[in-house]
């Protein structure tokens, strides 16, 4: 057993996976809000030798649906004049689709080259009293190994964040994809009931669309707007492909015929 990194409650032994092809890791899961984490993870070093891993090819897809999304949100919630923050923010393709559309964004990672968005990224800046109308935080929370310090971080940012990541399920957890233990890099799983303490305890409201994409901010919204917003552009993005191309996505089958190929090394 060990306390829980969300509300300190006591975590139990769920299940153990094999992370990176060579290490029999322990996952815990809290008894009181349902947050999932591992042991502590000795091997990050060695899962980071490349900040985005390899099996990840739904990078560019991902940064494409993200942009309509956060642009939809900031339009109907945000100063759309306002400066943004992209934390966590990988190669820089996401700020670079952002400012290509005309918002204000800035780039932070302390881990991953910046490859598209260089003279955006908030190193370059001082950030005494450096604030942000909205932060975004795609496929970072997962990779916290401490969240709650680094979510006080994004704070001293912006009140108001946007992040994605997957809600535990209810069933066959031991099974759930987002695991990831061939990366080695995911190691903290939020359930819904983790991330209502996370708003509770900064005076915050939780919106989310119940699988995937959150908000977390002092502003009250008067529908669910996130569930809704990427609901639409999801649907939306379906259908035109399929309407101007008439063709379905290898993504999915790049992805297993990926993973086959790490399988068998």
């Amino acid at each position: 057993m060990c306390l829980c990194k969300i509300c300190n409650g006591t975590s139990s032994f769920a299940f153990s996976k094999q992370v990176l092809g060579r290490y029999q890791v322990s996952y815990f899961q809290c008894n009181s809000c349902g947050f999932i984490q591992t042991e502590t993870p000795y091997w990050l070093n060695e899962a980071y030798s490349s900040a985005i891993a390899d099996t990840d090819i739904g990078y560019i897809t991902r940064n494409l649906v993200n942009r309509n999304i956060v642009s939809s949100l900031i339009n109907t919630a945000f100063n759309s004049k306002g400066r943004f923050l992209d934390y966590g923010g990988g190669y820089g393709l996401f700020v670079r689709l952002m400012r290509d559309a005309g918002y204000d964004f800035y780039r932070q990672d302390k881990f991953c080259n910046n490859l598209f968005a260089q003279q955006f990224d908030i190193k370059s800046f001082n950030t005494i009293n450096l604030s942000f109308d909205l932060l975004t935080a795609f496929e970072v929370f997962e990779h916290l190994e401490n969240p709650v310090q680094e979510f006080e971080n994004m704070l001293e940012f912006s009140k108001s964040i946007l992040f994605s990541t997957e809600l535990v399920p209810q069933n066959n957890v031991s099974d759930w994809i987002y695991l990831s233990p061939h990366t080695g890099q995911h190691i903290s799983f939020f359930s819904k009931q983790s991330l209502d303490i996370l708003a509770e305890k900064y005076n915050l409201n939780l919106y989310t669309n119940g699988k995937n994409l959150h908000l977390l901010t002092p502003l009250k919204m008067t529908i669910n707007k996130i569930k809704f917003i990427s609901m639409y552009h999801t649907i939306t993005d379906k259908l035109l492909h399929r309407y101007f191309y008439n063709r379905k996505t290898l993504l999915y089958s790049d992805y297993q015929s990926n993973m086959s190929l790490y399988k068998s090394k």
